[in-house]
């Protein structure tokens, strides 16, 4: 049933289109950081094998709520690894000998991106009347800019 909230369906449709690409790179970002968690060593893997956990589990009470702020909106969440592959902008990383300055630099690479697109997103649907979506997607703009922080502080100028 389509949810009659006040919002047009083409309005609708692009929070849907936006939150699905947002999804879709908090996945991706799930997988990465949860592989880097898995592999990191060298001088200071305890820290950065904690503070990735604490990233990747923070990432997926994300992707659950992403995924139903989409089922409020009246539409379904994709679900598959191929889905969220084909919708993401992000890049996998298949490469599996990664040392720690490149999952750092490879982190906070994808939170800058991640931050420039919610940036460029919460402008498009703050101009509809989806102002839950346009507050949902500030909230989670703040919680990347607190990891890319974290990770930022690692990275030797």
């Amino acid at each position: 049933m389509e949810p009659k909230i006040g919002i047009t369906k083409k309005d609708l449709n692009t929070s849907v289109d936006f939150l699905t690409v947002v999804l879709a790179n908090e996945m991706l970002l799930y997988v990465k950081t949860r592989k880097f968690h898995w592999n990191v060593s060298g001088n200071s893997f305890m820290e950065l094998h904690k503070l990735f956990e604490e990233h990747y589990t923070e990432l997926e009470h994300t992707i659950d709520e992403i995924a139903e702020r989409i089922s409020k909106l009246g539409a379904k969440a994709i679900g598959t690894m191929q889905e969220f592959i084909d919708h993401a902008t992000l890049k996998e990383n298949s490469n599996n000998t990664v040392d720690q300055k490149e999952m750092i630099n490879e982190l906070l690479s994808d939170h800058e991106a991640i931050l420039k697109q919610l940036r460029e997103y919460i402008k498009e649907v703050e101009e509809t009347n989806d102002y839950g979506t346009a507050d949902f997607l500030t909230a989670l703009l703040q919680s990347h800019e607190t990891q890319a922080w974290t990770v930022r502080k690692y990275v030797n100028k």
